[in-house]
């Protein structure tokens, strides 16, 4: 079976219903199941330009007792999120690790003039 997907504004782009089988299969390589997982597609606010469609929307996942809900602006943009969190279930996040204001200065200060 495959992800559950709802939506309050008329569905999802044809480019994501191509790609969603490839993110199931990761899903099942990375030990989910798919039938699990209900994917809720709304506006993420009211268009303030009318005749205008909304900029962005919502996406709800839902899966057993736990939920997130993220906002972007086209089905794909998700996707291509929904599948990153997907991969990193082996491997924690990797944070990039910059200095900090102090330790540049310091480091600025150090070097010979």
């Amino acid at each position: 079976m495959s992800i559950i997907l709802q939506s309050t504004v008329g569905g999802f782009s044809a480019q994501f219903m191509r790609r969603l089988p490839l993110v199931e299969q990761a899903m099942r390589d990375h030990g989910l199941e798919p039938s699990q997982f209900v994917i809720s597609k709304d506006n993420a606010s009211t268009a303030t330009v009318p005749f205008v469609g909304p900029f962005f929307y919502d996406y709800s996942v839902f899966f057993g007792d736990d939920q997130f809900t993220v906002t972007e602006p086209n089905d794909m943009v998700f996707l291509d999120y929904f599948f990153k969190r997907v991969l990193a279930v082996d491997e924690p996040p990797e944070l990039p690790r910059r200095p900090g204001l102090i330790r540049r200065l310091f480091g600025w200060m150090a070097q010979p003039v």
